[in-house]
């Protein structure tokens, strides 16, 4: 009689993983599965879409089975698929660190790194895991759309907000000298004749609400939008904003009914490359008299917008000027600024008020 782990691992390629699981759950409720029918029970339970269950049985046979590169691969795609991208890269990197030739695992490294908007990354990946002899499908036409695209990748920015959401306050007041929320409040300030006025206000890419101590005092309603959950749970904890909502700035820009007498974005467009959506968007909900405030970190070259070695965009002042006038606003100001430091080195940047003509 056939093993029935093989048998399950069988069932699974033929793309029938929920007849592998009524084998494989009578080993497991007698105690006789190794390692071996784990990483097999995890991958039938993952195609079943039953991914929490799927972290726990393989986290269980990766710590059983320490040295295998296939049991790290099984728990890195759970971890993924559960929304644990950076750790799920972590244990693809140990599967490497275990066997420099898996397929499996640079194959894996190469998706993932495309999921995360690095698509250098991924490409470098993706041309190993062919040399070992593995066939992605589709993947290498997904990078050179992404190449196309001038702005990171959603799933990126989501994951990795949600990654650091518990210590962002921390991490940005800390050792990265955090002022962009001040920096544009003081610019407020300035183009409105020594104060502003008390107005709505949209905080777009509000994070866990850094910027509120610095609006909230000016804002007869003050709204948050962030595509990080984990962001937004932090912000609400805060008690400064009245309305919170988990979505991409530009098309909640293009959605809302609501209309704004003031909008914020700090440190938010180093995550958009074309600033053009996100203008007219601006341009759409905001107020005649109204007032737009965003920093972006500043390069010197004739490009409009350059994606640097941090992943993060950089943009001209030219351009942030054009885009300006051709979405119909009156550039109030626009001063260099440091908004941020990145290991004791001062960043670069512009800090734009902007008002609708």
């Amino acid at each position: 009689m056939e093993n029935p782990v093989d048998l399950a691992h069988d069932l699974i390629a033929l793309g029938r993983p929920a007849e592998a699981l009524a084998l494989l759950e009578p080993l497991a409720a007698s105690g006789r599965m190794g390692p071996l029918g784990q990483v097999t029970m995890g991958r039938a339970l993952l195609a079943c879409g039953r991914t929490g269950e799927a972290v726990t049985v393989l986290r269980e046979a990766a710590a059983l089975a320490r040295d295998w590169p296939d049991a790290a691969v099984s728990f890195g795609r759970a971890l993924a698929a559960n929304g644990a991208l950076p750790a799920a890269i972590a244990e693809y990197q140990r599967a490497l660190r275990l066997d420099r030739a898996c397929g499996a695992a640079e194959l894996a490294l190469a998706e993932a790194w495309a999921e995360a908007g690095e698509a250098e990354k991924a490409r470098t990946h993706l041309a190993r895991a062919e040399a070992l002899g593995e066939a992605p499908v589709g993947l290498r036409e997904r990078l050179d759309a992404m190449q196309a695209q001038a702005r990171s990748d959603a799933g990126y920015v989501r994951h990795l907000f949600d990654q650091f959401a518990a210590d962002y306050d921390t991490r940005m007041r800390g050792a990265l000298a955090y002022r962009a929320p001040e920096i544009l409040a003081e610019l407020g300030a300035m183009v409105s004749g020594g104060r502003m006025r008390k107005t709505p206000t949209l905080d777009l890419g509000c994070g866990t609400g850094l910027a509120a101590p610095a609006f909230r005092p000016f804002a007869t309603t003050l709204t948050g939008i962030d595509l990080s959950p984990q962001m937004i749970a932090q912000a609400k904890a805060g008690g400064l904003y009245d309305a919170l909502e988990v979505g991409d700035i530009e098309a909640c820009l293009a959605a809302t009914r609501r209309r704004f007498g003031r909008v914020v974005a700090a440190d938010v467009f180093v995550y958009l490359g074309d600033l053009g959506a996100v203008f007219a968007g601006v341009r759409r909900v905001l107020k005649p008299g109204g007032l737009f405030l965003f920093t972006v970190e500043r390069h010197e070259g004739e490009a409009p917008f350059v994606l640097q070695e941090t992943r993060r965009w950089a943009h001209g002042r030219g351009y942030i000027e054009e885009i300006a006038a051709a979405h119909g606003f009156d550039v109030r100001g626009l001063v260099e600024c440091t908004p941020r430091v990145n290991k004791g080195v001062p960043i670069p940047g512009l800090a734009g008020a902007l008002t609708p003509i």
